[in-house]
């Protein structure tokens, strides 16, 4: 599936990885993930997309995307929108596939492999594309959930499809460490969690 001598670039969508792992029930751990894949090959890129909410003081997303950026992700964002459907309810949009294939077919000139985290069926004519520029294109997502979050076009037209179930041992975060980050330091009482 990687042969050690192909330049390879990830492309995270990363709402998607999120709401993938979450019903597979672990957290990915972005550092185990990138050595993951500079074992399969030389690692060229690793992108990750996602959407801000710009007038949030606060964002919970704003420290993972601070410590991608500083370990070896180029992270890509962009302002979501955010709206009241017509009951009321405070929607937030921020869809990053077009920024996504950009960056993929820009790449496809300097790499071999590109991988997709992403189930989504739109990236189906993307891989299409790439994969007529003569490039491999393997796609990460699952089928391990009901309803499976990958798209059966997208993983019928990918070369290779990586269920994210499998990557769990690999990839995934010792549930231990998020314990052991939420306890309050006793030496301060208004110590943040």
């Amino acid at each position: 599936m990687f042969d050690p001598r192909e330049k390879i670039a990830l492309f995270i969508d990363g709402a998607n990885l999120y709401a993938a792992s979450k019903n597979l029930g672990f957290d990915i751990d972005y550092r185990k993930l990138l050595k993951s894949f500079q074992k399969r090959g030389y690692m060229l890129r690793a992108y990750y997309y996602t959407a801000l909410i710009e007038d949030q003081e606060y964002s919970s997303i704003r420290p993972l995307i601070d410590w991608l950026d500083y370990n070896g992700y180029k992270v890509v964002t962009k302002p979501a929108k955010e709206f009241t459907d017509s009951m009321g309810r405070r929607k937030v949009k921020g869809n990053m596939d077009i920024e996504l294939a950009i960056d993929a077919m820009e790449q496809a000139e300097t790499v071999d492999h590109l991988v997709i985290f992403s189930g989504d069926g739109d990236f189906t004519t993307l891989v299409e594309a790439l994969q007529r520029k003569g490039r491999k294109v393997s796609v990460v997502s699952t089928m391990a959930t009901q309803p499976p979050m990958i798209a059966d076009d997208l993983r019928r037209q990918a070369d290779h499809f990586l269920d994210l179930i499998s990557l769990k041992a690999e990839i995934g975060r010792d549930p231990s460490e998020r314990a052991v980050r939420h306890v309050p330091e006793p030496q301060s009482a208004d110590a943040e969690e």
